[in-house]
């Protein structure tokens, strides 16, 4: 069919009636009289050259820009007028000289253009309207019950319901250590499958938002992902078991974990809560307070030998005793601060103990301390000394020529919290600065609580140092 310029579809119609090009209603307007189209007159007939059935048609003029075409019907009695001269087939060559076929065109339709637009927000609306239960990728089949209550009963694929169980309690481990994460799963009546069972393992952020895949298996085949390969693997030593054993724990590992496990269209998970056992610490880095945004804090904390606090590590720290007025960096991106004893400058006197929070904060542009997270380790913490002392490049020598390394802050905390490390003997540390830690508090030791001391990171002195060497 021919188009318009525009692409508006267009028909043929014959132009002339005996001879004569008849108007009716709108005339063709100015500057668009070289544009314009027309539509034939008659009463009946096919015309010679395009072959159209007539019915009865006028001529109409209009502008052809960007206009659609639009046949318009003689009235009854304009077409008996016109019968007279064109009705007869033999005579039209004759009486009706025809002229080329030319084009009719009419505006386009407002209602046209909005009926995809329409078409589009039904199908949404019907898409909305659906109610079917939706889980895990398939359509769950729920029935009601027979009473009329509107309860319902669900109808389970395979017969009968798919349990998981995990324990309750946390599961502890330390840096460096192995761990099983407790996982089993069975089938309420008691059934036995004849598919092969599909076991998923992943590691959760504290809000659930986001998952990091650790381990999946089916049947004895498992494939561990990430920081996990190689050192995790799924323990089925008994009857429908799903266990996680991690091995050589890191830092990193502590957190919550879903144990998942699929049977064919049934899915069912619990959670396991694995802690490590640790210290947190306040850092500050050498030119001052509040100097660290989010990154920069991640950075020093792993530079020191720990990783940034969780908000449950934090917590932990502060029922152990930890009071501390600077506010610093989680690891989620909030910044807060445990108070023991509150007082003036900490928050104000009228509010009680806990952890005060500032909330989520830029991780770019807001600058505080950080809270710091260490565990066990792998090694030992030892002090060395010279009658005058050592600067601090001397007693990075000094432990380098022990076979050692000189200590971070991270293991210093670590050495004095789970070895008893007690020396009131001020020493360099990796970082610049001179600390001690005190075990059992006693004159001239510093303040009576234990604690690890510190001097700031003094730039002229001469210390012993804390070396730290791996066992």
């Amino acid at each position: 069919m021919p188009t318009s310029p525009n692409g508006a579809s267009l028909l043929f119609s014959p132009s002339r009636q005996c001879g004569q090009q008849v108007h009716h209603g709108r005339g063709v307007r100015a500057g668009y009289s070289q544009h314009h189209t027309g539509a034939w007159r008659g009463a009946g007939g096919t015309h010679p050259s395009s072959g159209l059935r007539s019915g009865g048609w006028e001529r109409r003029v209009f502008p052809f820009k960007r206009q659609a075409l639009e046949l318009l019907p003689l009235s009854p009695a304009r077409a008996l007028n016109s019968a007279s001269a064109c009705s007869l087939p033999a005579r039209l060559p004759e009486a009706c000289p025809q002229p080329a076929p030319r084009l009719r065109v009419w505006p386009r339709s407002s209602a046209m253009l909005l009926l995809p637009l329409l078409l589009k927000a039904a199908l949404l609306c019907l898409a909305s309207g659906s109610h079917h239960p939706f889980y895990n990728g398939f359509y769950y089949n729920h029935i009601m019950n027979d009473k009329g209550n509107g309860q319902e009963k669900v109808v389970y694929f395979n017969g009968a319901r798919l349990l998981v169980e995990t324990p309750k309690d946390p599961v502890y481990s330390f840096n460096g250590g192995n761990v099983t994460l407790p996982c089993h799963y069975r089938y309420e009546p008691d059934l036995e499958s004849k598919r092969k069972i599909r076991i998923k393992w992943s590691k959760l952020r504290d809000d659930y938002t986001k998952e990091q895949d650790v381990l999946v298996a089916i049947g004895k085949t498992y494939v561990a992902f990430g920081d996990f390969r190689g050192r995790a693997h799924l323990r089925q030593g008994g009857r429908r078991e799903a266990s996680l054993v991690v091995s050589d724990v890191r830092l990193q590992d502590d957190g919550k974990y879903r144990c998942e496990v699929i049977d064919g269209l049934e899915d069912e998970s619990e959670v396991v809560d694995l802690r490590l056992q640790g210290i947190v610490f306040p850092y500050q880095p050498p030119h001052g307070q509040y100097r660290l945004n989010f990154h920069e804090a991640e950075r020093v904390c792993q530079e020191q030998g720990a990783i940034l606090a969780t908000f449950n590590q934090l917590f932990q720290a502060w029922s152990e005793g930890l009071d501390w007025c600077n506010a610093g960096w989680l690891a989620d991106g909030t910044v807060q601060y445990p108070i023991r004893l509150p007082r003036k400058p900490c928050g104000g006197l009228q509010l009680a103990p806990g952890i005060r929070s500032y909330g989520p904060r830029h991780r770019h542009l807001h600058r505080f301390d950080a809270f710091c997270f260490s565990s066990t380790l792998r090694g030992e913490v030892f002090y060395l000394d010279h009658t005058a002392g050592m600067t601090l490049e001397e007693a990075k020598q000094s432990c380098q020529d022990a076979g050692a390394e000189i200590a971070r802050v991270g293991q210093l905390y670590s050495a004095w919290k789970f070895l008893g490390l007690d020396r009131c003997d001020a020493g360099w540390l990796a970082d610049g600065s001179v600390r001690y830690p005190i075990a059992k508090p006693r004159a001239n030791c510093g303040p009576p609580e234990p604690g690890v001391r510190s001097f700031g990171f003094p730039s002229k002195g001469r210390f012993g140092v804390f070396c730290y060497k791996e066992r």
